[in-house]
This record gives C-alpha cells, structure tokens and sequence, in this order.
C-alpha cells in the first residue's frame, strides 16, 4: 500500500505514470467511469477549501466511486487521541484524503493508515496542486522540461515545486522567496534540491528590476497568495498581514514586470488580486489559471486511481 504524502516514495517513473494517465483519463473519461466502482473516498477538512472539496469529490464520483466529507471541527479528531479514530475510519472506507493544517498530522495518518492516504494540503506540502500544476504544463508545451519561476511566499506550494523538479530532473524551477512561511520540510531539502541542478535559489534581496531579467527567458511566471487564506481577513492577525503586504507588494506580479516576457501565469487560487498578481495579468491569463484549476480534478482520479490498484 502506498500513501502520498508529498514525493518522496515516488519515483520520476511514478509520477510520469501519474501525469500520463492523467492526460488519458482527461481526454476520454468514460473509458474510466467504472474503474473505482464501489470504491468509497472519505474526505477531512480542517483547512477551508474550494478546489480541493470539489475536484476529489467529482473526481471519485466521475471514477463510479462515492464520497463522504467531514469537517474537522464535527469530527471527534478534535477530541484528542486521533490513532483509533485514525483506523475506524479506515475501516469503513477504501481511501482517504485530508486537508490539514500541520505536517505532523499528515504524518500520523500516514503512519496509521489501513487504505491509501492523500495529503491534500498541510503547511509543508500540496502534491496534488503541483501535480495538476504539471499535467497543465504538460498540455501547453508538451513536455515538463520547462523553465519556470516562482515569485512570492516559501510556502507549501512552493516546497511541492521544488520537490517534484527536485526529484524529475527535468525543467528549472527558480525561486524568488522573500517571505518565507513555516514549514517542516528538514534543513537539507533546498540544498538537496540545489544540489540537482534543477532548483535555482535567487537572492531574496534580488528587485523585480532584476528578476525582470529571469522572467524575460521563462515558460511560466507562479504565484501563490502571500498571506493564508484563513488568516487574511482575521483580525486578530492584522498587524501581521499588513507587515507581510508591505514586503510583498513591491513583488507583484503586473504588467510592467511581464511586458518582455513570453510567459504564461500560473496561480494555484484562491487569489488576493491587486496584491499577488495584478487584475490586468489575471485578465491575461484566467484561461491558464482556469486550465490549472480544473487539472486538479483530472490528476487527483490519475492519483487516487494509482493508489488503489
């Protein structure tokens, strides 16, 4: 039985297959209404979420599959000891999914689990994003050996990027990270990832005046939301989102920086426009972040698929 996590127990073969299937199930769904009939997902929620709700609950059911959503907070998760509740659920279902807020819960459903384990988002990593991320590079330039820069937040995002050039070995990820949020990802992991080749560090002092000059050679320009999503209208959290836009502003992405550049825009969504990305640049590029948004759907059954065979 194999869980997903982030990648580490993936290797590139794995997630090509991943990618692959991905594109066929895509391209000619009903050859895989059936494929997880009977198959029962279970969803936990204790982050907010859009996408990732909605694209593996049409994603199991587009499969001839079933799916129950539970929120954290009315689940009895938040009761304590969470190892029984862990091997209950598995035993009611065939795979699980959770968008939780820490890695450290994300690893002890790994451990515990009984049926396949989905990370669908923690602190350190968010391997489905990434992976819809690549099936849409995928279809636009038909192949991952793309140059491609991320500007913003060292998040979860960001580390799932990094890993999966990391460990391909295909296409540059350049990473420009002025603000660097909390995550448990070791202390080797950038370094390992630089020692690659595929994972190019930029100064975080660099301006956009000299990012420009990187920007101008890139596939894609990414962007993710620099404040999280359940802090940005919390009060009690103001002062900080106001020092965070202040550093971060000066790194939007607008026109002025993408007027020399062949890039298409990639936003994982929900977005904060007019401070990330500039309503202009969206306007250019909502196909793209659309097409991105909705491969979350097609990679997560190539995922779910996978892990249950």
């Amino acid at each position: 039985m194999k869980n997903m996590l982030n990648f580490k127990n993936f290797s590139p073969e794995e997630l090509m297959d991943i990618l692959t299937l991905a594109q066929d199930m895509k391209k000619d769904p009903a050859k895989y209404a059936h494929s997880l009939e009977g198959k029962k997902l279970y969803t936990l929620f204790e982050k907010t979420s859009t996408r990732t709700y909605l694209s593996f609950a049409t994603g199991i059911t587009e499969l001839g599959g079933h799916y129950f959503n539970q929120l954290w907070e009315d689940s009895n998760f938040v009761l304590g000891e969470p190892v029984s509740e862990i091997k209950y659920v598995c035993r009611n279902v065939d795979i699980i999914m959770a968008r939780l807020v820490k890695n450290e819960t994300v690893e002890k459903f790994g451990k515990n689990v009984t049926v396949p384990f989905i990370n669908g988002c923690d602190n350190s990593y968010h391997p489905c994003q990434i992976l819809a991320d690549m099936l849409t590079v995928l279809e636009k330039f038909g192949t991952i050996n793309v140059k491609f820069m991320y500007i913003g937040a060292k998040n979860n995002v960001f580390n799932s990027l990094v890993e999966f050039f990391a460990k391909m070995k295909q296409g540059t990820l350049y990473g420009l990270t002025p603000l660097v949020n909390d995550t448990a990802c070791g202390p080797d992991f950038y370094e390992e990832a630089k020692a690659t080749g595929h994972y190019v560090e930029l100064d975080d002092s660099m301006t956009m005046e000299e990012a420009k000059k990187y920007a101008d050679e890139m596939d894609v320009i990414y962007t993710d939301t620099w404040v999280d999503m359940e802090f940005f209208n919390n009060p009690e959290y103001q002062a900080k989102k106001e020092e965070t836009l202040r550093k971060m502003m000066p790194y939007q992405i607008n026109d002025e920086f993408m007027k020399d550049s062949k890039a298409i825009v990639f936003h994982d969504m929900p977005m904060h426009v007019g401070y990330e990305i500039s309503q202009s640049v969206v306007d250019k590029n909502l196909d793209h972040i659309l097409d991105e948004a909705e491969n979350r759907r097609h990679a997560e059954k190539a995922v779910m698929f996978t892990l249950l065979q």
